[in-house]
């Protein structure tokens, strides 16, 4: 309802109508459903993982993007410190008010952390993505495969056609 009322006060701030006795007047154009933060220095997977690769870690959770389509997200399962984990396989679940989803990983690698904070506040997900509610640490097995993931203006579009085709 927010999102609403905002997006009619700023429509009326920019004058702009939906009218169609004045739509003529206007240039074609769509606001985009995807107000969700994309921050630069991170790479993306088609899942909606993003991974923040820095020396030999790389750090793993699902994009803001993720956690507003998901809703309040009110469970985390994540694997074991020490597991395996493999590009574009499940290694998670999240369990929302909507629904639950597998968590794909975006890399190959060992699990050498685990977010432990989450099972006790999963919302962190919700209200921190790409900070307090990261998931896991992985020892990448493969960093080439970081190169195959998406940048921030390559996930951005990627989410707006997404979203234009839904």
């Amino acid at each position: 309802m927010a999102l609403r009322m905002w997006a009619s006060s700023t429509a009326n701030a920019l004058k702009l109508s939906s009218s169609a006795s004045k739509s003529h007047l206007l240039p074609a154009f769509s606001i985009s459903r995807c107000f969700s933060s994309v921050l630069e220095g991170l790479k993306y997977a088609t899942s909606h993982e993003w991974v923040k690769h820095d020396g030999s870690v790389a750090t793993i959770g699902i994009t803001d993007h993720a956690q507003d389509h998901l809703g309040e997200v009110v469970f985390v399962e994540l694997p074991e410190e020490k597991s395996a984990v493999s590009k574009e396989k499940n290694f998670g679940a999240v369990e929302s008010v909507k629904a639950t989803s597998e968590i794909l990983s975006p890399i190959s690698g060992e699990v050498i952390e685990v977010n432990t904070k989450l099972t006790d506040s999963p919302g962190l997900i919700n209200s921190s993505p790409y900070e307090d509610g990261w998931m896991i640490k992985v020892k990448p097995s493969n960093p080439a495969e970081l190169e195959t993931l998406m940048g921030p203006k390559e996930y951005t579009k990627f989410c707006e056609e997404e979203d234009a085709a839904h």
